[in-house]
């Protein structure tokens, strides 16, 4: 049975285009799906995001066995509120999951894993806490919001209660904090995103959702879809769970080696799989591509290069720049000239660097 935010009757409302995403129905646009990507590259848009998972750990031992569950390294947690992105890994260095880790208290973290990963990602950290004497908790009652772009902190500043507002104001990337709405609503507020723009995730209960998603529109911050998302998230070089990388690819084949914290004395799951692929190299390899010619990139088209042939991964149209663009994985090597088998038809790639836009322009190289 298809699943349901508590922020379902707002996006119809609103005139969304609802689709299944991971048996979610979820908002895919609400009018442009480009005029929506600008918003927020130029203002500031906002993302129902609650069918993601959140997941509170407790337990005297929880440091210990995230050590052993996540290959980057929870050490780098000094300060309560702290974040950190890492790849959840199984023992063939596998990816089963990527997710962001919150340190909260000494006897208390917090997990955002994707929506579509849910039941095996609950099972697997499950099984992995018995030992340690962890408490996993899954977090239904909880919404996410995400608010995005340049204007994004600014209006949500604006919102908290006035006692609240420099602190979040002042929140480093990569940290959260516990605030209040001007209404009274608690709300965890983390300077994260998956856009490539700055802005906030936040957590919030879904008796509150309803209205600071409606406060939020007062404030003159957009909606935008899982569309718009999308081409937002590739632009700034940001990797897809399922299509980017899965249980059949490294952090290494998925240019992620730099969420990968081979620490001295820390058994994290995975690790020995890595060394040999560290030692060894890597057999495959994710590169960046933008096809100047007209057309689209699709996942699954044909890539062919000096070092062999591979895929289109993640592919879209860029709406920043004007061309198509997308993530590819190929054998390792020089890949000299790429090209892409669409229809029967080679067509040129050029392998830049990502993200292929930053600050809302195009990265040097990017376009030609």
């Amino acid at each position: 049975m298809t699943r349901k935010t508590v922020l379902n009757d707002s996006h119809r409302s609103l005139g969304a285009k609802m689709v299944d995403f991971g048996g979610w129905d979820m908002p895919l646009n609400y009018g442009s799906q480009i005029e929506e990507h600008h918003q927020v590259r130029r203002d500031a848009g906002m993302f129902d995001v609650s069918h993601m998972t959140v997941v509170d750990l407790h337990g005297a031992r929880v440091r210990p066995f995230l050590r052993q569950l996540l290959a980057n390294s929870v050490d780098k947690l000094k300060k309560p509120g702290k974040a950190l992105y890492s790849c959840m890994l199984d023992p063939r260095g596998g990816v089963i999951d990527d997710l962001i880790v919150y340190f909260l208290a000494d006897d208390h973290f917090r997990l955002v894993v994707n929506a579509a990963t849910r039941a095996k990602d609950l099972a697997w950290i499950g099984e992995q806490a018995a030992g340690f004497g962890v408490d996993v908790v899954e977090r239904p009652e909880l919404a996410m919001i995400a608010v995005q772009g340049p204007n994004a902190r600014d209006r949500v500043v604006a919102l908290l209660r006035e006692d609240d507002r420099e602190r979040a104001a002042k929140l480093s990337r990569f940290a959260a904090t516990q605030v209040q709405s001007a209404s009274g609503a608690g709300l965890f507020v983390a300077r994260t995103g998956y856009t490539g723009e700055d802005g906030f995730e936040i957590v919030l209960a879904e008796a509150d959702a309803v209205g600071f998603w409606n406060a939020l529109l007062q404030a003159g911050v957009k909606p935008a879809g899982l569309g718009a998302r999308d081409t937002l998230r590739l632009e700034a070089g940001l990797a897809l769970y399922g299509q980017d990388m899965d249980e059949d690819v490294s952090p290494y084949e998925a240019a992620l080696g730099w969420t990968v914290t081979l620490d001295e004395g820390r058994a994290f799951i995975g690790r020995e799989a890595l060394e040999r692929q560290q030692a060894e190299g890597a057999a495959r390899q994710l590169i960046a591509v933008v096809m100047d010619e007209r057309g689209v990139l699709r996942h699954g088209q044909r890539v062919l290069g000096a070092s062999g042939e591979g895929e289109i991964l993640s592919g879209t149209f860029s709406p920043t720049l004007g061309k198509a663009i997308a993530f590819a994985r190929i054998p390792a090597g020089d890949p000299g000239e790429v090209r892409v088998d669409i229809r029967g038809r080679e067509v040129p790639l050029r392998v830049v660097k990502f993200p292929f836009v930053r600050d809302g322009q195009a990265q040097p190289g990017v376009l030609a």
